[in-house]
């Protein structure tokens, strides 16, 4: 048999252990293909953002070759560590170190150069429907046409073939560092198999735990007004992230275990086969698989985390926008108001207006805010806020001395929280009066132009703002003073409308909200569509990482399988205890990777937008279920070990 001979035969009887390697890295090359020929196709600048798509788009290559290039290598160092035994082998029957490394270099040439070119094919197909999804996500009017690009196709294969080097380099200091002993003990002491646990792990295992607790009260806390400078902030959030890490990395290394240990107990050391199968395999391999475990858990934690905020931002842009802008369209004169007008009469678009005149005060909300003034980033005592009259707003009648707010966003109440009843002061240039609060209504009365950061807005008695309108300080009044509003009855007609309104808002003086809202939505619409495709192929490498890890974990247990079958036991009851230990496996990383992710938006999610529940649980319930097809790979490779064991 001849070296080319041997190359074939080889390829063939791996060929079944490297399926799920080949498909790994023909997605990440179809992905990366798919996202450089996103940045050069012409079609790419009709995504209009405050950022610009192709930067964006070239970024997200650049970090997702890093974790390509990571995923890849690691794999690589499984497979050859899997095939150590053969490497011994072909030396003891008198092949050089130097010939042992072409045969396995020549089959990486045939698997990675053919994934390569199944990759770029793959990619380039789906360039298209990624374009098609980007666009309708931004919802840009624009045609998506399948586009080859030349430049694309070169940064692939320079960067895979750069890749493809790393991974000769390292399979020949392999080969070159270990002797024929040490080949043929390298699979066994890949994971050292705990066989007793000892006071120390225990209380690793409670520390680890404490450390998770201590991180997620911290982030309860994190915008709660006890840290109020920007350095406190930082330094907090440092030490959530890193007693969270360090936390997920103590429990992996002793906290499953003592748990595990803690159920093995209360049953008397007397567990039936799905347990031994199961809990016992867990206890003594974990580990040793700590860190990896640990770097799973962040990745997919990450990968969650900011899907789910760029997720929520994206959800809260229609709601966003109805805050921001009162009214279908906002105008600040009444020139541009009447011109609007006619071209909307012109065009037989009913239409109702409204007009509301609106000055500027200073208030003093010391005694209806929650907590004290000194633990806030603002100080309620001196707060610009906007004041209109009760007239101009239909079905609202406030008595005489009176004030109610309206319009207050989600991030300032839980910056500034405000109270049902009190008394407020209200400054004029002059004068300075005490009103009674009411309360607070939800409704956005005037855009954002005319408020101070997303403040409420203040209504008062038509006498009162006559006053106010007369002792107004001119420092404070900002032009424009009057808030007219246009909504358009039939929405058929908005779009219709919206063009008609940018014939008049040539200087963008004026505000449309349905242009604000799909100004929201592009920007955060490509975020997500970025994160979106880094977060898939996080999935993908983690779960295959974890896949190549039972495929090894299956080997090493093929003996006892075979004793268990002899024994009596059936597929069946294999099985069972098969897929309680993939639950386990796959079930820990991700329960412990959507507990981190679910404590860092709740952290902070009221940044990005105004709903969190539903865009968070979407995310986290689509993550679930593609992650849980690598469990369900898992338990179909056991059983194809269980059913070759006997």
């Amino acid at each position: 048999m001849n070296i080319n001979q041997l190359i074939i035969r080889n390829l063939k009887k791996n060929i079944r252990n490297y399926y799920l390697y080949v498909f790994a890295l023909i997605f990440s090359v179809a992905l990366y293909f798919a996202f450089v020929t996103l940045q050069y196709d012409p079609a790419i600048n009709e995504v209009k953002a405050s950022i610009k798509g192709a930067a964006a788009i070239k970024t997200a290559s650049i970090l997702l070759v890093a974790v390509v290039s990571v995923f890849i290598l690691y794999a690589n160092t499984i497979f050859i560590k899997r095939r150590s035994q053969e490497i011994g082998l072909f030396q003891l029957i008198g092949m050089t170190k130097h010939k042992i490394f072409r045969i396995l270099s020549a089959e990486n040439v045939m698997l990675y150069f053919g994934s390569l070119l199944v990759g770029v094919f793959a990619g380039f197909s789906m360039s298209k429907l990624a374009l098609m999804i980007l666009f309708k996500i931004v919802d840009v009017k624009a045609k998506a046409e399948l586009h080859f690009s030349w430049e694309a196709l070169v940064q692939t294969i320079i960067v895979f073939c750069v890749i493809y080097l790393l991974i000769m380099v390292m399979n020949l200091t392999f080969i070159k560092k270990q002797s024929i002993l040490s080949l043929f003990k390298a699979t066994s002491s890949t994971e050292d198999q705990v066989k007793r646990i000892s006071v120390f792990q225990m209380l690793i295992g409670l520390l680890g735990i404490l450390f998770i607790l201590s991180g997620y009260y911290l982030s309860t806390e994190l915008f709660g007004g006890k840290f109020k400078t920007i350095n406190e902030l930082f330094y907090v959030m440092s030490l959530i992230l890193g007693s969270v890490i360090i936390g997920t990395y103590l429990f992996y290394k002793g906290s499953v275990t003592f748990i595990s240990n803690i159920i093995r107990k209360s049953k008397g050391g007397y567990l039936n086969v799905y347990e031994v199968l199961s809990l016992s395999s867990i206890m003594f391999r974990m580990k040793s698989n700590a860190l990896l475990l640990t770097i799973i858990t962040t990745v997919s934690a990450l990968a969650i985390g900011l899907l789910s905020l760029c997720y929520i931002s994206y959800y809260s842009a229609e709601k966003t926008a109805d805050q921001s802008v009162a009214a279908d369209f906002a105008m600040t004169n009444q020139k541009g108001a009447k011109q609007y007008e006619q071209l909307l009469n012109e065009n037989g678009i009913s239409y109702s207006k409204e007009e509301i005149h609106v000055a500027q005060a200073i208030f003093n909300l010391e005694n209806i805010v929650e907590g004290e003034p000194e633990d806030m980033a603002g100080d309620p005592r001196k707060l610009q806020l906007a004041v209109v009259s009760d007239k101009e707003i239909d079905g609202i009648d406030v008595p005489k001395g009176d004030a109610i707010f309206s319009g207050y966003t989600d991030l300032l109440q839980k910056f500034m929280a405000l109270k049902d009843s009190g008394r407020i002061t209200i400054s004029g240039r002059h004068k300075t009066n005490s009103l009674n609060y009411l309360g607070l209504r939800k409704e956005f009365l005037l855009s954002y132009n005319f408020t101070s950061g997303g403040l409420p807005v203040v209504i008062v008695d038509d006498e009162r703002f006559k006053q106010l309108n007369n002792d107004k300080d001119p420092k404070l009044q900002q032009q424009p003073s009057v808030f007219i509003g246009i909504n358009v009855k039939d929405d058929g007609q908005l779009q219709q409308a919206n063009e008609l309104f940018a014939n008049v808002n040539k200087s963008d003086r004026h505000l449309s909200r349905l242009d604000y809202s799909v100004a929201q939505k592009s920007i955060y619409g490509i975020a997500m569509f970025i994160v979106g495709f880094l977060g898939l192929t996080f999935l993908i490498t983690s779960g295959c990482i974890l896949y190549f890890k039972q495929m090894g974990e299956s080997e090493d247990e093929r003996p006892n399988y075979t004793i268990l079958r002899k024994l009596g036991f059936t597929r069946g009851d294999l099985l069972k205890g098969i897929r309680i230990k993939q639950i386990y496996n796959f079930g820990i990383p991700l329960v412990i990777g959507l507990f981190h992710s679910y404590f860092a938006v709740q952290s902070g999610w009221f940044l990005f937008g105004t709903e969190v529940w539903t865009p968070m649980i979407m995310v986290m319930a689509v993550y679930t279920v593609l992650y849980s097809i690598f469990g369900l790979l898992s338990v179909l490779y056991y059983k194809k070990v269980i059913k070759s064991a006997l």
